[in-house]
C-alpha cells in the first residue's frame, strides 16, 4: 500500500516537471526564492545566523519558500522507494536545474540535502557518475572562513554520497579535497601534503576559534565524517594507516581528548562529534593488523625520553598509538570509560528520554566494539611491551567498576550490537581474569548479572526472527562463553552463571533450576519443549552440548548428572523420538538448519553415551535412566527378572539372524546418516573460465601469509575452518588493483564488469563449499556420536538386554551396508568399521556367555551349544557384506586395517561353534551320560562344514579382486598394514579348499617374494626402536603365514615352501642371528630385557615353528629321499644356526617361562626328527639332549617343580617337553640299537661320560607319568559328576566353584543363580577339558616308556654270580659288566599295577592295547626276579 502511494506521488510529480507550464512555475519560485530569501553574510555574522537555525525554518520577516518544499518533497518521495530513479530523466533534469545559480544559503543547503538524498539511495554507479562532474564546485567554499560552518557541513555531506562511487571517484574527491579544503594532513600520499604550505586557517583553527565559540560544530562532525567515508573505502591497506597518521593526531588531540572539556549548544552535536571520533578509531583498529615488526619498533619508540613531533609523525602508525593509549589507560581509554562508566541505567534512561538517546546509544555501542578490538590485538604486544604497557584486561581490573560497567550492558536490549559487544568481552576476560567470580562477587554485581544472562538468554529463545550470521546472535555467543569457562579453574564464569554453589566445592553442588533463575533453568526450559526449530536451531545445538561439557568435566559432572537423572529431566530420552529420528531439512531448502539438526542429534547421542558409560548403576535412578535409554534405543521395553531389571526386546525372535523384528532406534538414526556427504572438492577451473583468474585465486587461497591468521580463513565456533567471504573478496581485489592497475581508470568499464562478475562467481563457490564443508562435518560429528551409543551400550550395558545377539547383529549388518554404500565417503566408512568390529568382537564374547533367558527350573548342557549363534544366512550377509565394503572404491590402507581385522574377527568366530572352553570331546562324554546319542553335536558339526564351505564361496567370488588388494597391502603397505594384511592371508589359506588360495599365490609369485623379503630383513639399529618392533611384528606374520600353509596342505604344503628354498632363505636372514642372551641384568637395562624378549617372541620362535612344521616331511618320505635331500637340509640349517640351538638346549628348565619351554620343545623336536641321521655329534647335541633328559626324567614330583612355582608354567608343557624327549630316545633304541644302562652303578664312569639316561631314570619317568594320569583322571571324573548335578548346587557351593576355577572377572552382584551355575559349568567344562588334553598326552609317553623298557628286557640275557643272587643285562654279542636289574623290577611292579588299575571310564580311552603291553612287562619283570 505504501509503495502504492509514493509510485503515484513519483508518477504526480513526474508529470508535474515535465509539464511547460510547472516547469514554468518552478522557474518562477526559484527566481523569487532567490531575492526574498537573506544571501550570503559576511564573515563574522554566522553566529547569529547559525542561531536561526535556517535549516528548517525561514528567515524571519519572510513568507512561506515554495521551492525549498518542492526540494523536500522529492527528497521524501525517492528516500523511500529509490528504486524509482532509475532512468528518471525527468528528476534529473530538474536536478541540474535546481542546481544553478544559488545566490543564498538556504536553497544551497535544501538542494545539497536533496542531491545527497537521491544520489545515496540511487544505487547505480552509472546514475552517480553521470553527476559527479558537477560536484566540483561545492569543494570550492570549504577553505572559506565567511562560509557558515552548517554550510561547509551540508557541502560535505554532499560531497560524501559519491564516494562509493568508484576508486577513482574516491581518488578525485582526496585529490580536491587537498586542494579545497581547510588543511589536515590528508590525501593518499603523506608526502605531498608535507610538501604543501599550510595557512594559517586550517581545521584546528575552526575547531578551536570558531565552532568553540559559538559552541556548534557542524565543519568539523561533517569533515570526521567524510574522512571516514574516505578512509573505509581505502583497498590499499599496506602503508598500513601511515598516510593518515595526521589525521588521527588531530582527532586524538584536538577533538576527541577535550571533548568532555568543551561546551556545546546542542548535545545532539556532542554526541555526533563523539560517534565521529569514535567511528574513526573503530575503523583504524578494524582495518589494521599488528605485525611482528610492531613489536620492535614499540619499544625501541618507547625507550626514546624525547621525540620532536615531526619525526614523530614520520614514524607512527594509528593503530600502534592507538593500542599504547589503551594499554596504558590514557586520554581515549579514560573517555571511552567516562561515557561507559554511567552505567546501562542511565543509558537507558537518556535513550527514552532524550533527543540524542540513539546518538549516545550508538556511542556506547562503539566504545565497545573498540573495547573488544583491543582485547582481540593487545596479547600481540604486550609480553614485550611490559611493564610501559600493559593488557587491556589488568588496566580494567585497576578499577572494579569498569569491569562490572562494561559486562552489565548485557541487560541494554534495545540495541543487539550492544549486548554482543558486552558477552564478547565477558568471553575475553573470562579466560584472562583468574578472578574474575571473586571480582563480581565481591562488587555485588554477580546476581544481577546470573538474571540478566538468562533474561537475554530466554528472550533470545523467544524470537521469531532467524538470525543469519551466528556470531551476531546473543544467544549462542552466551552458550559459548559457558561451554568455553567449563573446564577452567573453579569458580568460574560457567559455574557463577549456571548457579553453581560458590560457597562450597563445585563437586558438592546440588542444582536446584527450578527455584534458582539462571541460564540452566532456561537452557532445560529451551531444550524441553525445542520450540522454533528454524530459529532456535544454535540454541539446541549448543544447549546439547552445553550439558554434555558439564557431564564431561570432572567438576560439574557428579552435579549435572545427578540433575538429568531426576524424572523431572528425563526427557533427553524422548527426544530420540522427536529429533533423533525425524527426516533432516532439504539441504536445498534449509541447509544451515540441516546441518545444525545433525550437530543437535550428535550432541544427543553423546550425551547419552555419557550417561551409558559414567552412570552409577548402584544408584537407582541412574540404573532407570539406563534401562530408558536403552529401551528406546533397541525398541524394547523394561522387565524385571530374577530380581534383576532387564530390557526385554517387544517382539522376541526364535532364531538368531533370520528373525523379522521391528525397527529400533539405533537403526533408524543410521538410515537419517545415509546419505551423500556434498561435494567439497569442486575445482576452481569448473567456476572460472578464465586462466588468470583462477591461478590468482588459487595462490591466495594455499598462500600461507593470506591463510593463516588473519588471512581468509577462520574457524566457527564448531571448529569448522571456513573461507571468510568479506577477506576473500579484500584479498581479490587487492591482488586485481596490484596486477591490473588500469581497472581504476574510467575507459575499463567492460573489463570492470568481468572482473566483478569473476568475484562474484568465487564468492558464491565459497559460500558453497562453506556450507558442504559444515554439512560434512555435521554427517561425521552424528555418526560419532552414533558410534559412541552403539559402542558404549555394546560394550558396558549389553546385561541390560535380552536378545543381545539379534541387537548386535542388526547393527553389525546395518554398518556394513552402511560402509559399503557408494555414498558413504571414506571417513564415515572409518567409523562404521569401528562400530562393526566392536560389534564382532562382542558377538563373540556374547556368545559363550549365558544364554539369554535361562529356565528357573535348570538347564542341561545342550544350552551350552544350543546359544547365541548366528544362523549361516545371518553369517553369509556379514561376509558377504564385508566383502563389498573391502573392495569399496574410495578406500585407504587405515581404512582396509580395520576391515581386515574384523574380516579375521569374523572367521575367529565361524571356527567355534562351540565355546572354546568347552571341548567337544568332554561336551560328547555329558551327551552320552545324559541323553544316550550325539545328535546335537552331529547337526552342529553339520551346519559348521555348510557355513565353511559357503564362506569359501562367498570369498571365491570375489578372490582375485581381494587377493589383489591383500597382497597390495602386504608387499607395499606400511609395517601395520604388512601385517594384518599377512594375518588375513593366514585366515583364506584356513578355508581354502582343493588348494585354490595356494595356487593363487603360487601363479602371483608372493610366496616367493615372501621368502625373499624374510632373506633381506635387517634392524639396523639392533632391534631395539620402533620402526625395528614394527618390522619384527610383520616378519612374525609373514612367518605365521608360511608356517599355516604348511600345517594346512600337509606334505603338499611343506614341499613347496622346501622347494621355493624356505630354509636357505630363513638361513641367509639376518633376524635369525639376533638372538641374544636374555639375563636379566640391571634395572637400567630393563626396556633392552623387554625388547629382547619381544625379538624371541616375534621372530626366533616362529622360525623354529616353521622348520619344525618342515620336519612333518621326514615322517612321510621314503629313507632315500631323508637321507638325499630333505634331512640334509635341516641338519644344514641346524648346522648354520648351532649358536641359537645350543642357546637354547641349555636353559635351565626350572627357570624357563612359557617362551623358554616352546623353544625348547621345537628345538627337541627337530633334532629328534633329523639328528639321528647325523654320523658324528661334533655339535653335543646329542649329550644336551640327554643331558635334558636326566634333568627331566629325575624329578620325582607328579607335578615338575617349574609349573608349581608359577600359575603361567604349565603342567601340560613340561609333560610335552618329556614326550619329545623320549620320542627321541625311542628313536634311537628303536631304529639305532641303542641300549642303556640299568643305572649308573657298575661301570660308573662310561655313563656319566656319555650322560646317557638309565633304565632307572626311565623308572622315574614312569612313576611321575603314571601319578599325572591317576590325579587327571579322577579330577576330570569328578568335574563331570559336579557338572551333571550343576542345578542341585547352593548359591554358596557354585560361588567356591567359581572362585576356585575363575582367574578373570566375570560375574556381578546383579547376576543371579542361573547365570552362576551356567558359568561354573562352562568353567568346570574348560578344566575338565585340560585334564583330558593332559591324559590323551600321558598315555602315549607312558606306552613309549614301556616299549622302551620291554625291548630292553626282551634283548637281554641273564647271568648269574657266584652266589646266584642276581642278574645281569647285556646287549647284542658284546657282553657288558653284570647289572642286578632286582632293584629295578622291584621299583618297576608296583607301578605297572597301578597302570593295570586305571579305569577306562576315568580315563576316557579304550585301554585295552595298553593293558596288554603293561601286563607284559610285569611279567617279564616277575619272571626276572624269580629267575
Amino acid at each position: 500500500m505504501i509503495y502504492m502511494y509514493n509510485a503515484y506521488l513519483h508518477k504526480l510529480i513526474t508529470c508535474f516537471l515535465s509539464h511547460p507550464l510547472a516547469r514554468d512555475k518552478v522557474k518562477e519560485a526559484k527566481e523569487k526564492a532567490m531575492s526574498m530569501l537573506i544571501p550570503y553574510r559576511t564573515a563574522g555574522s554566522h553566529d547569529t545566523f547559525a542561531d536561526k537555525n535556517l535549516n528548517s525554518e525561514p528567515a524571519i520577516g519572510f513568507g512561506p519558500a515554495p521551492f525549498v518544499s518542492l526540494l523536500e518533497f522529492v527528497s521524501e518521495i525517492y528516500q523511500r522507494e529509490p528504486e524509482l530513479l532509475a532512468g528518471n530523466d525527468v528528476l534529473w533534469t530538474f536536478v541540474t536545474f535546481a542546481g544553478e545559480d544559488h545566490t543564498n544559503i538556504q536553497t544551497l543547503v535544501a538542494f545539497l540535502k536533496m542531491l545527497s538524498t537521491l544520489v545515496m539511495e540511487n544505487g547505480s554507479p552509472t546514475e552517480r557518475k553521470n553527476w559527479f562532474p558537477d560536484i566540483e564546485p561545492l569543494f570550492k567554499l570549504l577553505s572559506h572562513e565567511n562560509v557558515p560552518p552548517y554550510l561547509k557541513g551540508a557541502l560535505r555531506n554532499a560531497i560524501a554520497t559519491f564516494v562509493p562511487v568508484s576508486p577513482v571517484h574516491r581518488d578525485t574527491i582526496w585529490s580536491f579535497l587537498e586542494q579545497y579544503d581547510l588543511p589536515v594532513v590528508v590525501g593518499p600520499h603523506l608526502r605531498n601534503a608535507a610538501q604543501s604550505v599550510a595557512p594559517v586557517y586550517d581545521m584546528q583553527f575552526e575547531l578551536n576559534e570558531i565552532e568553540a565559540r559559538s559552541e556548534r560544530y557542524p565543519s568539523t562532525v561533517s569533515f570526521l565524517n567524510l574522512i571516514n567515508i574516505l578512509i573505509s573505502e581505502e583497498r590499499d591497506v599496506s602503508d598500513r594507516g601511515h598516510r593518515f597518521i595526521g589525521i588521527f593526531r588531530f582527532i586524538y588531540d584536538h577533538v576527541f581528548g577535550p571533548f568532555p572539556q568543551r561546551a556545546y549548544a546542542d548535545p545532539h552535536e556532542k554526541w555526533q562529534l563523539v560517534v565521529a571520533c569514535l567511528q574513526h578509531f573503530h575503523m583504524i583498529l578494524r582495518m589494521y593488523e599488528v605485525k611482528d615488526e610492531d613489536i620492535v619498533s614499540g619499544i625501541e619508540k618507547s625507550s626514546l625520553a624525547v621525540v620532536t613531533q615531526s619525526a614523530s609523525l614520520q614514524t607512527q602508525l594509528p593503530v600502534l598509538e592507538l593500542l599504547k593509549d589503551f594499554m596504558s589507560g590514557k586520554t581515549v581509554f579514560r573517555n571511552v570509560m567516562s561515557i561507559l562508566l554511567p552505567g546501562v541505567n542511565s543509558v537507558i534512561a537518556e535513550r527514552t528520554s532524550q533527543t540524542y538517546g540513539q546518538l549516545l546509544e550508538k556511542a556506547v555501542q562503539l566504545c565497545l566494539e573498540i573495547i573488544v578490538l583491543v582485547l582481540e590485538k593487545d596479547l600481540i604486544l604486550s609480553d614485550f611491551w611490559r611493564p610501559l604497557y600493559q593488557p587491556l584486561d589488568i588496566i580494567l581490573s585497576q578499577d572494579h567498576n569498569q569491569v562490572t560497567a562494561v559486562l552489565e550492558y548485557v541487560r541494554y536490549d534495545f540495541q543487539p550490537q550492544i549486548q554482543l559487544c558486552s558477552i564478547r568481552i565477558m568471553s575475553i576476560l573470562s579466560s584472562r581474569m583468574v578472578g574474575l567470580v571473586q571480582l563480581l562477587l565481591k562488587s555485588n554485581a554477580a546476581n544481577c548479572l546470573v538474571e540478566d544472562y538468562a533474561a537475554c538468554l530466554e528472550l533470545r529463545s523467544e524470537e521469531s526472527q532467524i538470525i543469519e550470521n551466528s556470531s551476531n546472535d546473543p544467544g549462542v555467543l552466551i552458550m559459548q562463553v559457558l561451554i568455553d569457562n567449563i573446564s577452567r579453574p573453579a569458580p568460574n564464569i560457567a559455574h557463577l552463571l549456571l548457579k553453581f554453589d560458590l560457597d562450597s566445592p563445585i563437586e558438592r553442588t546440588m542444582l536446584q533450576p527450578k527455584f534458582h533463575y539462571s541460564c540452566l533453568k532456561v537452557v532445560l526450559e529451551i531444550l524441553e519443549k525445542l520450540q522454533k526449530p528454524d530459529v532456535n536451531a544454535l540454541l539446541h545445538e549448543f544447549g546439547f552440548q552445553l550439558l554434555y561439557e558439564l557431564c564431561l568435566d570432572p567438576v560439574t559432572s557428579g552435579p549435572t548428572m545427578e540433575l538429568l537423572s531426576i524424572k523431572r529431566y528425563q526427557f533427553f530420552v524422548k527426544h530420540l523420538d522427536t529429533i533423533g529420528v525425524a527426516p533432516l531439512p532439504k539441504r536445498s531448502s534449509n541447509q544451515a538448519l540441516r546441518i545444525s539438526s545433525l550437530h543437535q542429534r550428535a550432541w544427543l547421542l553423546k550425551l547419552l553415551a555419557l550417561e551409558l558409560h559414567a552412570a552409577d548403576m548402584d544408584s537407582t535412578n541412574h540404573r532407570e535412566v539406563c534401562q530408558r535409554i536403552l529401551a528406546h534405543l533397541f525398541g524394547q521395553q523394561a522387565t524385571d527378572l530374577g530380581g534383576d531389571h532387564i530390557i526385554a526386546h517387544q517382539n522376541d525372535a526364535e532364531h538368531i539372524g533370520t528373525s523379522a523384528v521391528d525397527k529400533n532406534k539405533v537403526l533408524e538414526l543410521l538410515e537419517v546418516l545415509q546419505f551423500r556427504s556434498p561435494d567439497t572438492t569442486t575445482k576452481l577451473s569448473q567456476v572460472v573460465t578464465s586462466g588468470k583468474y583462477q591461478v590468482m585465486a588459487e595462490e591466495i587461497l594455499i598462500n600461507p601469509a593470506t591463510s593463516e591468521k588473519g588471512g581468509i580463513y577462520y574457524y566457527t565456533e564448531r571448529g569448522d575452518r571456513l573461507i571468510d567471504l568479506a577477506s576473500l573478496s579484500d584479498k581479490l581485489w587487492q591482488k586485481l588493483n596490484v596486477v591490473h592497475p588500469q581497472l581504476n581508470s574510467l575507459g575499463s568499464e567492460p573489463e570492470l564488469n568481468e572482473v566483478r562478475e569473476t568475484i562474484q562467481l568465487l564468492l558464491r563457490w565459497a559460500w558453497k563449499y562453506n556450507k558442504n564443508l559444515e554439512e560434512q562435518a555435521a554427517q561425521l560429528h552424528m555418526l560419532t556420536g552414533w558410534s559412541h551409543i552403539v559402542e558404549i551400550s555394546a560394550s558396558r550395558r549389553l546385561s541390560l538386554l535380552d536378545n543381545r545377539s539379534e541387537n548386535l547383529y542388526q547393527v553389525l549388518d546395518a554398518t556394513l551396508s552402511a560402509s559399503a554404500s557408494p555414498d558413504c565417503s571414506l571417513k564415515m566408512a572409518f567409523v562404521l568399521s569401528q562400530v562393526a568390529l566392536t560389534c564382532m568382537a562382542k558377538l563373540r564374547d556374547e556368545r559363550f556367555l549365558s544364554p539369554d533367558s535361562l529356565s528357573a527350573d535348570g538347564f542341561t548342557c545342550l544350552d551350552m551349544i544350543m546359544v547365541k549363534q548366528l544362523s549361516n544366512g545371518a553369517c553369509h550377509s556379514i561376509l558377504f557384506k564385508l566383502t563389498i565394503a573391502i573392495l569399496r572404491r574410495e578406500s585407504s590402507e587405515a581404512l582396509r586395517r580395520r576391515q581386515y581385522a574384523l574380516l579375521l574377527s569374523y572367521f575367529q568366530y565361524c571356527q567355534h561353534v562351540l565355546d572354546p572352553d568347552v571341548p567337544a570331546k568332554i561336551l560328547g562324554c555329558l551327551f552320552d551320560e545324559q541323553d544316550g546319542d550325539d545328535t546335537d553335536l552331529q547337526k552342529l558339526d553339520k551346519e559348521q562344514l555348510e557355513l565353511a564351505r559357503a564362506n569359501f564361496s562367498i570369498i571365491k567370488k570375489e578372490a582375485q579382486s581381494i587377493l589383489d588388494l591383500v597382497i597390495k597391502d602386504a608387499s607395499q603397505g606400511s609395517e601395520p598394514g604388512k601385517t594384518i594384511a599377512f594375518y588375513v592371508l593366514d585366515a583364506l589359506v584356513c578355508i581354502d579348499h582343493d588348494r585354490y588360495f595356494l595356487n593363487q599365490l603360487q601363479s602371483r609369485g608372493f610366496l616367493r617374494s615372501c621368502f625373499m623379503n624374510i632373506s633381506n630383513v635387517s634392524f639396523q639399529d639392533g632391534g631395539h626402536s620402533l620402526d625395528s618392533m614394527q618390522r619384527a611384528c610383520t616378519l612374525e606374520a609373514e612367518l605365521a603365514f608360511l608356517l599355516r600353509i604348511s600345517n594346512k596342505y600337509g606334505k603338499s604344503g611343506a614341499q613347496v615352501l622346501l622347494s621355493m628354498g624356505a630354509l636357505e632363505h630363513i638361513s641367509l636372514s639376518k633376524a635369525v642371528s639376533m638372538q641374544g642372551s636374555r639375563r636379566l641384568v640391571d634395572s637400567k637395562n630393563r626396556s633392552y630385557i623387554a625388547a629382547e624378549v619381544d625379538k624371541q617372541r616375534m621372530v626366533v620362535t616362529p622360525i623354529l615353528r616353521l622348520v619344525f612344521s618342515l620336519t612333518s616331511l621326514v615322517e612321510k618320505s621314503d629313507i632315500f629321499e631323508v637321507k638325499n635331500k630333505i634331512v640334509r637340509e635341516i641338519i644344514d640349517f641346524v648346522r648354520g644356526h648351532q649358536l641359537l640351538f645350543d642357546q637354547v638346549l641349555r636353559q635351565d628348565i626350572s627357570a624357563g617361562d612359557e617362551l623358554t619351554i616352546e623353544q625348547i620343545n621345537l628345538v627337541v623336536g627337530i633334532l629328534s626328527k633329523v639328528w639321528p641321521y647325523e654320523e658324528i655329534d661334533v655339535h653335543g647335541f646329542v649329550q644336551a639332549l640327554f643331558a635334558m633328559m636326566r634333568d627331566l626324567f629325575s624329578l620325582e614330583s607328579g607335578v615338575p617343580s617349574f609349573a608349581q612355582q608359577s600359575q603361567k608354567k604349565s603342567e601340560l608343557s613340561s609333560f610335552r617337553l618329556s614326550f619329545s624327549l623320549m620320542s627321541y630316545l625311542y628313536f634311537l633304541v628303536t631304529k639305532k640299537m641303542l641300549r642303556l644302562q640299568v643305572s649308573d652303578g657298575g661301570d660308573y664312569h662310561t655313563a656319566a661320560a656319555s650322560l646317557q639316561p638309565t633304565l632307572t631314570l626311565l623308572a622315574s619317568l614312569l612313576n611321575s607319568v603314571t601319578s599325572a594320569l591317576e590325579r587327571a583322571a579322577e579330577e576330570k571324573s569328578l568335574l563331570l559328576i559336579k557338572i551333571q548335578n550343576i542345578n542341585e548346587l547352593s548359591r554358596q557351593e557354585v560361588d567356591e566353584i567359581i572362585n576356585m576355577c575363575l582367574q578373570r572377572d566375570t560375574l556381578s552382584a546383579y547376576d543371579n543363580l542361573q547365570k552362576r551355575r551356567y558359568i561354573a559349568m562352562v568353567e568346570m567344562c574348560r578344566i575338565a577339558g585340560n585334564k583330558d588334553q593332559l591324559i590323551t598326552l600321558l598315555l602315549p609317553l607312558a606306552e613309549q616308556v614301556l616299549n622302551v623298557l620291554l625291548i630292553h628286557f626282551q634283548d637281554s640275557s641273564l647271568s648269574s654270580d657266584a652266589t646266584g643272587t642276581s642278574g645281569a643285562i647285556t646287549y647284542g654279542s658284546k657282553s657288558n659288566s653284570a647289572q642286578d636289574v632286582s632293584p629295578l623290577c622291584e621299583e618297576l611292579i608296583p607301578i605297572l599295577e597301578r597302570l593295570e588299575l586305571l579305569n577306562e571310564e576315568k580315563i576316557g580311552s579304550n585301554l585295552k592295547v595298553f593293558h596288554r603291553l603293561v601286563s607284559s612287562l610285569k611279567e617279564m619283570m616277575i619272571e626276572k626276579l624269580s629267575s
